[in-house]
This record gives structure tokens, sequence and C-alpha cells, in this order.
């Protein structure tokens, strides 16, 4: 099949079947799926993030105890669907994470990396005095400051590092929503309706339990986890939960996942709905039409 494209980008709320749909659109097209998933980058969880079942590049890629940045994914994301371009003419691109999304198909400007031990430095100086931590921050970075309040302490500590390397907590957001990509590029986005997705996701946190979900958290929790890791995914909770209530907080999770998901479908620049009722051989093949069909 002759595209118009060379990267084909399927993004959609959790439990939409985004997995499925790119799989099956990268048989069809002969390549392979690179992740753009902030918690599927760690090892050891596949079961709580949902990690696919065949190899897909920039899954199981950081261990518990590390972290991952927008800064550290983002040439990983390009190097890898650079190569399936070289190789097959097109990558399939699986999104799950908006802003993760976003840096493999773009050239953001990435904040640079702080030097050793300012986190440490700067989580003492807002746990010791966070008022006076936020009015150094007024002073470095006004605008964030204006959407940092001074009790959010994580958001404090991470305004005060980028302010301090030359950057900011309150990006361009025109560069962020513009619509230019690496390379020519179709962002098709799963459209479910919410009755038909709220099932789902209640279907799939009842699978996660019956496969054996929180063990598999109690296991990672016997080794070093990364604040970061254990934020995202909300570890320590869902260890010592009832059965009862672990599925009610994955349910309410996932649910808050995929709201806030459906609202990143709704600010991609040049995103094309598809039908995500259909099966996923189907959809494949209705975003591959979309992809060989010439740009308007």
């Amino acid at each position: 099949m002759s595209l118009a494209v060379e990267v084909i980008a399927v993004f959609g709320p959790t439990a939409s079947g985004k997995t499925a749909v790119a799989d099956a659109l990268a048989d069809r097209l002969g390549t392979e799926v690179v992740s753009a998933d902030a918690l599927q980058v760690y090892r050891g969880l596949p079961i709580l993030t949902n990690q696919p079942s065949r190899p897909t590049r920039l899954v199981a890629v950081r261990g518990l105890s590390e972290t991952m940045s927008i800064g550290e994914y983002a040439p990983l994301a390009h190097a890898a669907i650079d190569e399936l371009v070289g190789a097959h003419g097109v990558a399939v691109v699986a999104g799950g994470s908006g802003l993760y999304l976003r840096a493999a198909l773009a050239e953001l400007a990435v904040p640079p990396a702080p030097p050793p031990g300012a986190r440490e430095r700067l989580e003492r100086e807002v746990r010791d005095d966070p008022g006076a931590a936020w009015e150094r921050l007024s002073a470095l970075d006004p605008s964030a400051a204006a959407a940092v309040h001074a009790n959010d302490r994580r958001r404090l500590v991470r305004a005060l590092e980028l302010a301090e390397v030359g950057s900011t907590l309150a990006p361009d957001k025109s560069r962020l929503w513009s619509t230019e990509v690496r390379r020519p590029t179709l962002i098709a986005g799963l459209d479910v309706e919410p009755p038909v997705l709220e099932r789902r996701i209640v279907a799939r946190a009842e699978a996660m339990l019956a496969d054996g979900v929180v063990d598999e958290v109690r296991e990672a929790l016997r080794g070093r986890v990364s604040r970061t890791a254990e934020a995202a995914l909300g570890l320590r909770e869902l260890s010592t939960l009832p059965e009862d209530e672990a599925l009610r907080l994955l349910v309410q999770r996932t649910r808050r996942y995929a709201a806030y998901q459906r609202k990143w479908m709704r600010r991609i620049p040049g995103l094309v709905p598809v039908d995500g009722r259909l099966a996923p051989a189907d959809s494949a093949a209705a975003i591959a039409a979309l992809a060989a069909a010439p740009p308007r």
C-alpha cells in the first residue's frame, strides 16, 4: 500500500482499544509500534500499566527505581520512529499520554536536565518554608508562580527546578499545540461513546484483579521505586486494599485518566476521529485508508 504519510499515530483513552488497533495496523503495514505512554516505560508492572503482549518499542525500558522525563523520552522515540521509517517506510505510534505523543511526533523545546542534587536541595527548601520558596519562584518565573500554589509542593519543586535552568513550568502553548511534526503524520483518535468506555473500564479493572495486579504491585514494592513511578502509578495505596476496594480504586483512577486523555484528544491539532467501536482489524483498515489518501 502506498501511503501519503510516514508516521501513523493511534491515540485514545484507556480501554478504547488503541493497543489492539495499533498492532493490527502495524501488521497490515509490515512495521512495528512505538509506545507513547508514560506508564508503560516501566518494567515490572505489565498488568497495572496494560503493556502490550507483543514486543513494542519503548515499553519496559526503565526500572521502577528509575525516572523517565520528556527530555529523555523524546530522543528515544525519534530514533525508534526514524529507524522504522527507514526500514519499512512507515512507523505506528500508539499514544496513551498526550504529552508523550506530542514529544514523539514533534520537536518540542525540552528543558535541560537539572544539575545533580538540585531536586533534593529544592525539596528541602520547599519543605522548610514553602512560602519563601514560592516567593523565590515569583522572582525567577512570575508566570509559573501564577500557576502554582505554595501548598502544591511537588509542582513548586518542579517549577523552581525548571526556573533555575532557564526554563519554565508554563510552556509556550502555541508551540505545544502547533501542527508542526517531524515527519508527514496522520493522527487517528479512537472515538468511543462514554457509556461504552465506562463498561470497558470496569471490565478491564476486573480483568486486572483476576490476573493478579495486587500481587504484582506488592512484588514491585519489595524493591526500590522512584518517586516518579510511585506517584504516577499509585502503588502504595493499591497494595494495601482488600479486593473490593482495590477494584473501586482501579476503576476510579482509570476513569479519571481516561477523562484526561479525552481532553487531550480535543486539543491535538489535525486529529482524525475513528469509530472506536469497530473491531481492531476494521479500525486498522479505516486508518490505513486515511493514510493512503493524499493530504487535503
